[in-house]
């Protein structure tokens, strides 16, 4: 807008049209004068983010007592692919949004990193995402969004510009979405720069580190990034996040069949999570092709959690959802083949 010699609330009037209202054309912007859309309209096209392919899960798959998950193949305006997922919880709506086009950090048991990294995405990409999927909640759920998580696929701390950006947007006082920062979580391996620069920023969004092993020598060989930032000095980064913030981290912790499911790495996970405030969410390990990890057994897992509760830590158990279409955590690879031969 300066660039056109427009004072500076026109830009503020031009972001609302686009990221309140949603438009698809600058004529329908009828607080922007005509010959400033003409002059719009001549330079730029708006292109939002578009639903090329949707999987949904069969209903025996998600349960009796919730809605199935679908997963989209969504198009960015150069044709680039990301996916995106909605999950369906009772009263809440999340949408679980990607920062990147594939992943650098090659963790041993996602298939994102099996894709190489392409691109990091826009803020305008993110919040495409969730426009987009917000109408898909709308019309075939009935619903709204509720809760964002950025824990689709990439790594959000190696974009956060970006993520900061998106969630100044969904956060908005009077926009279409609006959406508090407490229902908004930010997902990162463990990056500490950028653990440290949410801490600094202000924002009451939550923040959830992947953890997956207590152990340093087994955490590097299940994620890489272990090794620039070791576990004594990410414990160092989130204690700080807990006092500068005032609030908890959620350790992510995926059960692997013989890797990270003994109850020696169950006392190393309780003596490494007292250190700081948190929660720890055990999840399932979701089956991928050609990968060499499984799942562990159902009475490992519920021993592994007693002993962590008999530690005095406060512990849930979450159910995958979406592993049946490749939806869940560390399953998208953005495949069109897995979609089907036709929209849907």
């Amino acid at each position: 807008m300066k660039d056109f010699g427009e004072p500076k609330f026109r830009a503020t009037q031009l972001h609302r049209w686009l990221y309140s209202q949603g438009v698809a054309d600058f004529e329908s912007m009828s607080s922007i004068g005509a010959p400033l859309r003409q002059k719009l309209g001549a330079s730029f096209a708006i292109r939002p983010a578009s639903v090329v392919r949707t999987q949904r899960e069969a209903p025996e798959e998600a349960g009796a007592e919730q809605s199935p998950t679908a997963k989209y193949l969504l198009r960015m305006p150069d044709g680039e692919l990301v996916e995106s997922v909605l999950i369906p919880s009772g009263e809440r709506m999340t949408v679980c949004v990607s920062s990147q086009s594939g992943c650098p950090l090659l963790c041993e048991f996602c298939a994102t990193g099996r894709m190489g990294f392409r691109r990091n995405l826009h803020a305008f990409e993110m919040s495409d995402q969730v426009h987009a999927l917000q109408d898909e909640a709308a019309s075939r759920y009935g619903s709204h969004i509720t809760n964002i998580v950025f824990m689709g696929m990439g790594e959000p701390l190696l974009n956060l510009d970006n993520v900061l950006e998106a969630v100044a947007t969904l956060t908005a006082k009077d926009y279409r979405f609006s959406i508090s920062e407490k229902r908004i979580t930010i997902s990162t391996v463990g990056l500490v720069p950028g653990i440290e620069r949410i801490a600094a920023s202000g924002l009451k969004t939550k923040l959830a580190v992947s953890l997956h092993s207590a152990d340093q020598q087994q955490r590097e060989k299940l994620m890489p990034v272990a090794r620039q930032y070791p576990l004594d000095q990410l414990g160092k980064a989130i204690d700080a996040y807990n006092r500068i913030t005032g609030l908890p981290v959620t350790l992510v912790y995926m059960l692997l069949d013989g890797v990270n499911d003994s109850p020696v790495e169950a006392r190393k996970l309780a003596r490494y999570a007292k250190r700081f405030l948190c929660k720890i969410n055990l999840i399932d390990y979701n089956s991928i092709v050609n990968f060499q990890f499984k799942p562990a057994y159902a009475e490992t897992r519920n021993s592994f959690v007693r002993q962590l509760l008999d530690a005095g830590l406060h512990v849930t158990v979450r159910k995958s959802q979406g592993a049946a279409i490749n939806a869940a955590c560390g399953q998208l690879a953005t495949r069109p083949d897995t979609y089907g031969s036709e929209p849907q």
